[in-house]
């Protein structure tokens, strides 16, 4: 690399020369720099990059690790973790060296981010200081496993915040029943949350559904994919998980129901999402709903916990729901295990029975 003065505009520039990924040769440069420290700082920077030399600041490994992974995963799971570098991480440590970033620099950041309160008072909820940790030690592993970095200060420190709430709220069906009547007077409302709450499907699958997805001589509706809006575009990705595809027998009603309204959709193409709406839209109509049912007010998610415990309510196993939801039958068992019916007394009355006839 060099770096000269222009005499014209009393600015410097750098000039540099590397190998791509290819092997070839090339060469750039970069012009504006108003003193020559900055332009050799720059240069400096480039050649830490263009060795993958740790001694680079968090900032330009961040760049590194962009062009490793944003094209490995989903677009929008890549729009999650950008905005949580952009807000989160890089205004903290862009300026810092990867390699000389410490536990307690780690601790300091957490605190800061357990510390932040919103203009009503409002922490970070701790399953979101989880997710911002987690983000934070991937980028670490990542220099760790692929650039030599010597250890993860991140895992070192340990997390913050917990994995998920406590709290799951849900409907019980005669709750969602007062909200669905209040909800006929907006048909696509109405229809959506139907779907949702008799079908136990994610927002994202609602809102990706076509009419090519119903079969309505098996009663079914398969799910293949899910809807996200990114930076003003309509992303179609597949489900969050391969579990997640699955076809979902419906019952007779909501066949009926879903025939009626594809009906009503003239003209409408095969592949034409049935739902052209938004998440922000069926947010603002729980809320509507909620007021009106006079019912307290859940999220769009928990539409879900309330199909599975309505499951659950009529005796169905943690294996059957796993099969509808798109879920493993585990996350079933742990997740909802406060809603199964206890048989502790049914094993203890037959351990005892047992025990007695052990004895006589």
């Amino acid at each position: 690399m060099s770096v000269y003065k222009e005499e014209k505009t009393n600015t410097w520039r750098v000039i540099y020369r590397y190998t791509d990924w290819t092997g070839q040769r090339k060469q750039s440069q970069k012009r504006g720099f108003k003193t020559k420290r900055e332009a050799q700082a720059w240069e400096r920077e480039q050649m830490n990059k263009a060795t993958a030399d740790l001694d680079m600041t968090f900032e330009s490994f961040i760049k590194l690790y962009t062009q490793d992974m944003q094209g490995r995963i989903k677009e929008n799971t890549w729009h999650t973790k950008e905005n949580i570098i952009n807000t989160k991480l890089l205004p903290y440590f862009k300026k810092r060296k990867i390699s000389q970033i410490t536990p307690k620099d780690i601790i300091n950041w957490q605190n800061e981010m357990i510390n932040y309160r919103d203009v009503k008072g409002k922490p970070y909820s701790p399953v979101y200081l989880k997710t911002l940790h987690n983000q934070l030690s991937a980028i670490f592993n990542h220099a760790v496993k692929y650039y030599g970095l010597r250890e993860n200060p991140a895992a070192k420190v340990g997390n913050m915040g917990k994995s998920k709430s406590r709290e799951m709220l849900f409907w019980t069906k005669e709750e969602y029943l007062k909200f669905a009547e209040v909800m006929m007077d907006k048909p696509i409302a109405y229809y959506a949350f139907e779907v949702l709450y008799w079908c136990g499907i994610r927002e994202g699958e609602l809102l990706a559904l076509t009419t090519a997805d119903f079969d309505f001589t098996k009663g079914t509706v398969s799910i293949t994919k899910s809807y996200q809006r990114i930076n003003g575009r309509d992303i179609i990705t597949p489900p969050k998980t391969e579990k997640s595809n699955r076809i979902i027998k419906m019952p007779k009603f909501l066949c009926e129901e879903m025939q009626d309204y594809l009906k009503s959709l003239y003209g409408i193409e095969p592949d034409e999402r049935i739902f052209p709406i938004t998440k922000n839209y069926l947010h603002r109509e729980m809320d509507r709903g909620s007021a009106q049912a006079g019912v307290k007010r859940i999220r769009i998610h928990d539409l879900r916990h309330s199909h599975v415990s309505l499951l659950i309510e009529m005796g169905f196993s943690a294996v059957a729901i796993a099969d509808r939801v798109g879920h493993e039958s585990i996350d079933i068992t742990f997740n909802y295990a406060h809603l199964f019916p206890s048989r502790q007394t049914e094993m203890a009355d037959k351990l005892d029975m047992e025990r007695t006839q052990e004895g006589a």
